[in-house]
């Protein structure tokens, strides 16, 4: 049974700067990989994906070129800049860092810190 995941405010930019990272990919290549790695958990609709990505494009984060898609239709393949790699580690860092610090505060025994 899979389960639908509302993402934390920054985190869908994050995950696509990764996805984007290994290989160019348009759109919906982008949204298929996301649900496949996270095994269904993370499905993001058209209507956040799309912005998203028009973001980080105006940001310098991603660039884009039209190419024929593998099923012959014209599709905006989307690639990592140079600006995009710096910003992906930075948020890889930070996240990194954020579910440490949750997972500390998880781990606490009842009654408090120890």
């Amino acid at each position: 049974m899979s389960i639908k995941s509302d993402l934390p405010q920054g985190t869908l930019d994050l995950l696509i700067l990764k996805v984007v990272a290994l290989r160019p990919l348009h759109g919906y290549a982008i949204a298929q990989r996301l649900q496949q790695v996270s095994r269904d958990v993370v499905q993001v609709p058209q209507g956040s994906l799309y912005p998203a990505l028009h973001r980080l494009e105006n940001r310098g984060c991603l660039a884009a070129d039209w190419k024929e898609t593998e099923t012959g239709r014209d599709a905006k393949f989307y690639r990592l800049t140079r600006k995009g790699r710096a910003q992906l580690q930075t948020e890889a860092a930070s996240w990194q860092r954020l579910t440490k610090a949750v997972g500390l505060i998880l781990e606490m025994a009842d009654g408090g810190a120890e």
